[in-house]
């Protein structure tokens, strides 16, 4: 028997999983790749995307499928993507033992996020009811601080979650100044006096890794051989950095070393480097925009311009969350997309900057990041447009095909507590 489950049901059907064919039916489609679908039929089977249609020109037979969403005045969306998060690694961060995203030492280039990432984390379900059903989980700390691997935001366990296993390998470029900050009265901004020497010590540490890499027999090293995909394979090597003097030298280590796949992370400054940046065809995953700017001489929404700027040079770029409590405020990811489109970005790009594009820079685009046929039925439906706060409600989530709950702890004590006092009432 066919089930036929209005959207905003799917929050309590999400039992219905083992459903191999599943329709969403007359939902506004919101694509990525071409045109938007004001009422569509998406057409799922065994995890992936068979078809796409327009509703208005085309029929179906309900019994032809094993559930029927209807997505009536919804907004269908592929599945946002949290990079360069902490997400699944940490529950409370002011509790030590829930924290597992960062080792001690400072070259820990093998150490690995994905055995560590926990899929039945409460913070995760929070983030997945926003819409969030990507995360790659990074690792914190150090110089060299491991590498990530990208997961669902769903899953049995740490396996049934991988999507892929060690994308790239996370490095923290030196800063070149000391002092700042905003708390209370933080200390001027001073010349880091040691920082040519801690490039000196990273830029060691590199070419011993290449070295390593074009040996024939090399003596195992764990760190280096965790290296060696990024020197001649498809393994990212992602440099954290932000401002001019970081990406200036960045761009010159990864020049010199002719990485296969680099991606810089932060890149407040970037658009000050102007067509050296636009050359280079190097990726960026942009700090957060929902903060002050880095200098006080700065235009108080410059992080907000930011998105639009960088749109403006071509430079590729991508959304992503990292910061003071990243985990939680993971959550707010498409409302830096929303942002970032209320101050210029056009607004396919800004769905694209926490979708397609972050997809496409770890190497997953085959798969995920925009809704094709022959992709992974990895997606959502909300009630509202998804990147404004105040419309964003997710009412159905699929992950590779399976629905899963949109329901999260702070929801269910909502709904329980609710009915209580109704029941006074």
């Amino acid at each position: 028997m066919v089930k036929v489950i209005p959207a905003f049901l799917c929050i309590l059907a999400w039992n219905y999983s083992t459903a191999q064919r599943i329709l969403i039916a007359n939902g506004h489609l919101h694509p990525v790749v071409g045109q938007e679908i004001v009422a569509s039929l998406v057409e799922v089977e065994n995890g992936r995307i068979i078809g796409i249609k327009n509703a208005i020109s085309s029929t179906y037979n309900p019994q032809d499928w094993d559930t029927v969403i209807d997505a009536t005045d919804a907004h269908v969306y592929p599945g946002f993507v949290a990079a360069n998060s902490t997400l699944g690694l940490t529950e409370i961060e002011a509790v030590r033992a829930s924290n597992d995203y960062y080792e001690i030492g400072s070259f820990n280039p093998h150490i690995r996020s994905q055995i560590a990432f926990n899929v039945e984390s409460k913070v995760l379900a929070t983030v997945r009811s926003n819409g969030v059903l990507l995360v790659q989980a990074t690792p914190r700390g150090g110089i060299v601080s491991g590498t990530s691997s990208i997961m669902a935001s769903a899953g049995w366990n740490w396996e049934d979650a991988t999507v892929l296993a060690d994308d790239g390998i996370h490095v923290n470029w030196p800063m070149p100044w000391e002092g700042g900050g905003w708390w209370a009265e933080p200390a001027d901004k001073t010349i880091n006096s040691k920082y040519l020497e801690a490039v000196k010590d990273l830029e060691r540490f590199l070419q011993q890794a290449k070295v390593y890499s074009e040996s024939n027999n090399p003596t195992f090293d764990a760190r280096f051989q965790a290296l060696e995909g990024c020197f001649k394979g498809k393994k990212r090597i992602y440099f954290h950095a932000e401002e001019l003097r970081q990406l200036a030298d960045v761009l010159e280590i990864i020049d010199r070393y002719k990485f296969n796949y680099p991606v810089i992370v932060g890149g407040s400054d970037a658009y000050l480097l102007g067509q050296r940046l636009v050359d280079s065809k190097i990726p960026i995953m942009l700090s957060r925009l929902h903060r002050l700017p880095d200098n006080e001489e700065d235009p108080v929404d410059l992080p907000y311009k930011l998105p639009y700027l960088l749109y403006k040079m071509g430079v590729t770029f991508s959304l992503q969350n990292s910061g003071g409590m990243e985990a939680m405020n993971a959550r707010n990811l498409p409302f830096l997309a929303g942002t970032a489109e209320a101050y210029g970005l056009p607004s396919n790009d800004a769905l694209r900057a926490i979708t397609l594009t972050p997809c496409e820079i770890m190497g997953i685009d085959k798969d995920y990041g925009s809704l094709e046929v022959g992709k992974s039925a990895t997606l959502f439906v909300s009630r509202g447009p998804a990147l404004d706060m105040r419309t964003n409600s997710i009412q159905t989530i699929l992950i590779n095909g399976k629905l899963e709950s949109t329901l999260n702890f702070q929801e269910e004590l909502y709904l329980k507590y609710q009915k209580k006092y109704l029941k006074k009432n």
